[in-house]
């Protein structure tokens, strides 16, 4: 196939406008699908917790041959990538394999904090914008409005002229329809998604690349077959890339290896087929290169020549990975030991390339873009059979010209009813956050803050019972800042497991007015587990085991039926949000507790007076 038939496009979106949709509606009216083929919806998002939690978190790639109205065949390759800021790794580095961006925008939401990120990257790697104005199907669609904001953005980004005269689609990918008129489609006369790819093969440009040049290939993921070893996922940048030749890779440090490749595989559909070559200009997947890496180039024997490396925004999250040390280690999980905590987290370097991790013998140090981040990988090893203890997120303070200390700094949006921003001020005051931006309409009111990454821990919680549950929350990462000061910690104390043993109904009734329980009956906890949130600031040794004393007299009482309160249960991320520093989150398979790093009393009073010494 001819390079100008190949079209190389990434679909970019804010967390939750539709592009996994979207793309199933490509697939599902491309033509090269049988029926059944093609089963459920958001057919990309294959992973478990992607489905469970409607997020895109690793990008996917498919490919799609598709005919026009002419009868010309062309091959489009499409990068699904994830809409949240803690993805955006994943999103720097397939960009390199587009030659143009479907932003896609909601046409109620318009432009939203990831939007105008996604759209920067883009226009830092010379992308030009496809905008799909969707869900315009919606009562309350502004599609005319969003449009508008999407050229502000641009501008705002100092976008060239020809990136301001972008094209425009409107479209529902539920409704399964593209169209470019927008008065037609508020009429609702868009009948398939053909005008999409139509406009993909229009306007997304054939890059100028040389097929007679040295072969330069760039390495953007990763892929692992228990048959085959690593799988290098990229594109031919230059040259023709050939099965069962010897080539050399380049790696980031400038390293060269003599290495020969033993298959060659490109895109079709959902999946790939094996082949001799691979066209300039198109997206392959390189099997039987035994040192090989994300960011590494892979050159012709006779003339190699490495790729710019990737660049990639470094996190501004740590958090302290250890091996469960509870008097309940061992029995959830299949692996407990540091080693197969370093040999997991290895295995995790060599995908997840926003991701850091600095070994330190029983205990790691492990650094991502978020909260989310983070969080999905402990949510996928507690799945795969892990047991492990980690302590609180801390943001990852840097140093300026002048040694002065600086932080990340987030862009927060918030949409929330007008008669709670007084409220919402208040919380966000005390966490040292500053208002830019504030805007009314009808009974709700939209506010935009800078604010340190550190003062979002735990806030999402505060803000929704400040607000009712209505809250509207999305953040981006701005840039480095000074440091804004000390910033409060958790208002109430804890209340902490004095025995080891399962929770009785008895105990928990005596204790009630006490706080709020993270245990119910039955429960199995341990000494120094935190099993409840104390109604004071100060934390509470309690029995939770206790029973009550049988003897033969006759209860005044015994008739009474007691209701108990239901206990907040804490979530992996609630939980990573709750913790101070003399505290720990242990993460089993089959569990989610908290508990003090000293499980003693004696301990914790012990630290207490050393660190007071040490100061």
């Amino acid at each position: 196939m001819k390079r100008k038939n190949i079209r190389n496009v990434a679909i970019i979106a804010h967390v939750d406008h539709g592009k996994t949709t979207l793309v199933d509606q490509l697939l599902h009216q491309s033509g090269q699908f049988g029926r059944g083929e093609l089963d459920g919806e958001c057919i990309l998002d294959s992973d478990p917790l992607e489905r469970e939690r409607g997020i895109t978190i690793l990008s996917k790639n498919c490919a799609i041959d598709y005919t026009d109205r002419n009868g010309e065949q062309f091959h489009i390759n499409i990068v699904d990538t994830p809409g949240h800021a803690d993805f955006s790794g994943e999103v720097e580095r397939v960009l390199k394999m587009a030659d143009g961006v479907l932003l896609l925008v909601d046409s109620f939401e318009g432009v939203m904090p990831q939007t105008r990120y996604v759209l920067s990257k883009a226009l830092e790697s010379g992308l030009q914008p496809l905008v799909v104005v969707n869900k315009m199907d919606r009562p309350d669609e502004r599609g005319d409005r969003v449009h508008e904001e999407v050229f502000d953005l641009l501008v705002d980004l100092g976008a060239d002229d020809h990136a301001l005269d972008f094209p425009t689609i409107y479209a529902s990918g539920v409704g399964g329809w593209a169209i470019e008129d927008y008065d037609d489609a508020v009429a609702g006369k868009g009948t398939d998604i053909h005008p999409l790819f139509d406009a993909i093969i229009k306007h997304v440009p054939v890059a100028d690349l040389d097929p007679d040049a040295p072969l330069q290939t760039l390495i953007t993921t990763l892929d692992y077959s228990e048959y085959v070893g690593r799988i290098g996922i990229g594109r031919v940048f230059a040259g023709t890339l050939e099965s069962g030749k010897d080539i050399i890779v380049i790696d980031n440090k400038g390293n060269r290896t003599t290495q020969r490749i033993s298959q060659l595989y490109r895109f079709k559909g959902l999946g790939r087929v094996e082949t001799d070559r691979i066209d300039v200009g198109d997206l392959c997947a390189v099997v039987g290169l035994s040192s090989i890496d994300i960011g590494n180039t892979i050159a012709c024997a006779e003339n190699p020549i490495a790729l710019p490396t990737l660049s990639i925004d470094e996190p501004t999250l740590h958090m302290r990975f250890r091996i469960n040390d509870s008097p309940f280690s061992g029995k959830d999980g299949k692996y407990v030991t540091s080693r197969q905590l370093r040999d997991r987290l290895d295995k995790e370097l060599q995908s997840n390339v926003a991701l850091q991790v600095e070994d330190h013998g029983d205990e790691f140090t492990v650094s991502g873009r978020g909260l989310l981040h983070l969080g999905i990988l402990l949510e996928n090893m507690r799945r795969e059979g892990y047991e492990l203890s980690v302590g609180k997120p801390q943001v990852v303070f840097h140093r300026d010209e002048n040694g002065k200390r600086t932080e990340p700094i987030e862009r927060l949006v918030i949409d929330v009813p007008t008669d709670a921003v007084g409220p919402v001020m208040q919380l966000l005051g005390d966490r040292r956050a500053e208002m830019e931006h504030m805007e009314s309409a009808g009974t709700r009111t939209q506010l935009e803050f800078t604010i340190p990454a550190r003062s979002l821990l735990g806030l999402r919680n505060r803000m929704l019972t400040a607000t009712g549950g209505e809250v509207i929350m999305h953040h981006r990462f701005e840039s480095y800042g000074p440091d804004r000061g000390d910033i409060g910690g958790r208002i109430n104390g804890v209340m902490i497991a004095t025995d080891t043993g399962a929770v009785t109904g008895y105990a928990l009734e005596q204790l009630a007015g006490r706080g709020i329980m993270f245990v119910q009956p039955g429960d199995d906890v341990y000494q120094g587990q935190i099993v409840g949130e104390h109604c004071k600031d100060s934390d509470l040794p309690i029995n939770v085991i206790k029973r009550k004393n049988l003897n033969n007299i006759r209860s005044a009482n015994k008739e009474a039926t007691v209701t108990l309160k239901a206990p907040r249960l804490l979530t992996l991320e609630a939980a990573l949000e709750y913790i101070e520093m003399d505290e720990m989150v242990e993460v089993t398979p089959n569990h989610i507790r908290v508990r003090k790093i000293h499980l003693k009393e004696s301990d914790r009073k012990r630290a207490v007076r050393n660190a007071i010494a040490a100061v």
